[in-house]
């Protein structure tokens, strides 16, 4: 599916492999020759992050700048000539919220981050974000109200992140889409059904996505994961 999609970045989470780990055929990717890993530091199978590129970054940096944080290897940043790019995998809450208070951090921390990429250059961010902002973005909001993932404080920390002059691409573009999810657990069918969740997004400085976007696109058939892929098409 990488091969016939041909993206000139893409942007991987939840990889459990540090660089040394990544298998062969991930490594030998035709078209994409620069890739750049982060992973948990002392907890294998844990978390992760990679970033291929078809043309060498400006320069690649990892974290965000916050020990509690970066230790978990969830963010790496390429910066291009026209914009930075940031592949990261946001905290879960956990089963019984028991990691809120965490994520609520991060959420702050993760936000500080990239108004300070901002302000040098667009930005254009690329995750398992692991919230459903609105009631839209799953297929059951009721009984998810106090799930991880569909707590009001992610959500409000979303809403906080588009406040900042962001955008989520998708929204943009498809204002009232429904059944547009990007996972489905493996128990019950859900995938079949179409019993999911929007957690993966492409969120982007505002005047990027006025002047540079074209489209955000689920694509919800190609399989291999709980996860599905999206694409974002932007004209730079």
């Amino acid at each position: 599916w990488v091969q016939e999609e041909a993206p000139d970045v893409l942007c991987l989470q939840e990889t459990k492999c540090g660089g040394p780990s990544v298998p062969p055929e991930v490594r030998g990717l035709p078209g994409l020759p620069h890739q750049f890993w982060a992973s948990a530091e002392g907890r294998p199978g844990y978390s992760g992050v990679g970033l291929l590129a078809k043309t060498e970054p400006l320069k690649v940096t990892y974290g965000i700048g916050v020990p509690e944080h970066d230790s978990e290897g969830r963010v790496i940043t390429a910066e291009f000539p026209a914009l930075f790019v940031v592949s990261a995998y946001v905290p879960n809450a956990g089963r019984g919220l028991v990691r809120l208070e965490p994520r609520l951090r991060w959420d702050s921390a993760f936000l500080e981050f990239l108004r300070r990429l901002d302000a040098q250059k667009p930005v254009l961010l690329c995750g398992d974000l692991n919230v459903a902002h609105r009631e839209i973005d799953l297929c059951h909001p009721g009984p998810n109200r106090g799930s991880a993932g569909f707590t009001p404080q992610e959500r409000e920390g979303f809403s906080r992140l588009l406040g900042a002059g962001f955008v989520d691409s998708f929204r943009l573009l498809y204002p009232e889409a429904r059944g547009a999810f990007t996972f489905w657990t493996y128990l019950g069918g859900a995938r079949a059904r179409n019993v999911g969740w929007r957690l993966d997004y492409f969120v982007l400085s505002r005047r990027l996505a006025d002047s540079a976007l074209c489209d955000s696109k689920i694509r919800s058939a190609v399989p291999g994961s709980d996860h599905c892929p999206i694409t974002a098409y932007l004209a730079l």
